[in-house]
């Protein structure tokens, strides 16, 4: 067997994935990070976006949302605030919570409230652009 990295992702509500892994691809605050087994010592923002695992051969694929990352060279550790398997995403409940975002943006809003619609903003759309990437790619 191939050398492999434990990944495990976390939320604020539980554990959204821990297993062995081959590579891991996530959005860095500087740029996308590709993470492999024996990876130098990390530690970095996470941006909203899309983790890509490989295991074996085959691919997964999660939506997360703003976090940080440490990454030794046997472990990477996300904790974010979001993390949805493409598989549970619903793409209607996605298109509805950005459309709410969008709408709220629009209202005189305190710094916390603007902080909090941007963030749901930024997870919504990044469950909407892997769920419609996967879709049609």
């Amino acid at each position: 067997m191939a050398q492999t990295l434990k990944l495990e992702i976390v939320t604020p509500e539980s554990t959204v994935y821990s297993e062995e892994v081959n590579m891991v691809t996530l959005p860095g605050k500087e740029g996308t990070l590709g993470i492999l087994p024996q990876h130098i010592p990390l530690m970095t923002q996470v941006t909203a976006g899309e983790i890509s695992v490989r295991k074996e051969n085959e691919h997964h694929h999660l939506a997360i949302g703003d976090g940080f990352v440490q990454v030794t060279p046997e472990k990477v550790s996300v904790m974010t605030d979001m993390a949805v398997r493409e598989e549970n995403i619903d793409e209607d409940k996605a298109e509805e919570a950005r459309r709410k975002a969008e709408e709220r943006l629009q209202e005189k809003l305190s710094d916390e409230e603007l902080a909090t619609v941007k963030a749901a903003l930024a997870q919504s759309v990044a469950q909407l652009n892997l769920k419609r990437r996967r879709r049609n790619g």
